[in-house]
């Protein structure tokens, strides 16, 4: 690592447990002895190597579960990254690891995202962010988004800057794809600034058999992108909804330019709000307009 950089943003390519533990463990160590403040956001079975790779070291890490905390990829840089790093002045390192096998093709295209974002959200900080990647296991498409994202990749033992690294807004705009069309049975209401209360009744009713706590994060989550459509659109859009299994989906659509995947737009700090609400949010903007689905399951 370069220690004269603000801030760095690293791929850790490893093909089996003990690349993974070497690496990681190297990384925390050096952070725990130059008295730096440490996360490490994994899988929770690697949480458990990790702890026994570090010994005495891992009393001074914060661990989370990244499966559990970064479920929804947008929610990593806000819920996890950045609430990580506010609560110190200091230089942090963070092992942050938001692509595993098992991440599911729907998922995938906002974990690009994610990386790429990193990159522009951190610029300046003082700080490391170092992301395994399973090399062994994912695709090389995959692996290769990874050098697309990161400036720097450490394989077999050495780190090298990356030829492969793309500018981050033009990456993410790569991964700005079409969503799967909503089934045939899925509700559609139109609304406008005289039926949000309507709207929000609506989305209650439809998502009651939800936990209560995940009914109210469902309703503000619409309400705020439908409030962001007839603020920054055409005054009105579309509300559809439908179940996936456990899982409730609401879509808003509108004629509407959209917005960056930043953590701008959307009445601020809007996103990031829905994002830290929902299992998952997908966006997508092309010249006719804005669709942003969201997704809730118990």
């Amino acid at each position: 690592m370069n220690s004269a950089a603000p801030f760095a943003h690293e791929a850790l390519f490893y093909r089996d447990e003990d690349e993974f533990l070497t690496g990681t463990a190297e990384f925390v160590a050096e952070g725990v002895q130059n008295g730096e403040p440490v996360l490490v956001a994994v899988r929770e079975r690697s949480i458990g190597l990790l702890r026994a790779r570090l010994g005495a070291h891992a009393d001074q890490v914060h661990f989370i579960d990244m499966t559990e905390a970064g479920r929804n990829p947008g929610r990593i840089i806000p819920g996890v990254l950045m609430a990580f790093s506010a609560s110190t002045e200091h230089r942090f390192r963070v092992v942050g690891e938001p692509v595993w096998p098992g991440r599911t093709e729907l998922e995938y295209p906002a974990c690009v995202q994610h990386e790429a974002l990193i990159n522009t959200a951190f610029e300046g900080r003082r700080g490391v962010v170092l992301c395994p990647y399973d090399a062994g296991t994912l695709p090389g498409h995959v692996l290769e988004n990874a050098r697309r994202t990161h400036p720097v990749v450490i394989e077999g033992g050495r780190r090298l800057p990356s030829e492969r690294y793309t500018d981050p807004s033009g990456l993410a705009h790569i991964y700005n794809v079409p969503l799967p069309p909503p089934p045939a049975t899925a509700e559609e209401h139109s609304f406008s600034v005289s039926t949000l209360a309507h709207m929000r009744r609506v989305v209650a009713a439809y998502a009651h058999w939800l936990r209560r706590e995940q009914v109210e994060d469902l309703v503000l989550a619409v309400n705020e992108l439908a409030t962001n459509s007839i603020l920054h659109a055409s005054g009105r859009g579309v509300l559809r909804l439908w179940r996936e299994g456990n899982t409730v989906v609401a879509e808003v659509s509108d004629s509407g330019k959209g917005f960056p995947p930043s953590f701008t737009g959307l009445s601020g700090f809007g996103i990031v709000m829905v994002n830290l609400l929902c299992d998952l949010v997908r966006t997508h903007t092309s010249h006719t307009g804005t669709t942003v689905r969201v997704y809730l399951g118990r």
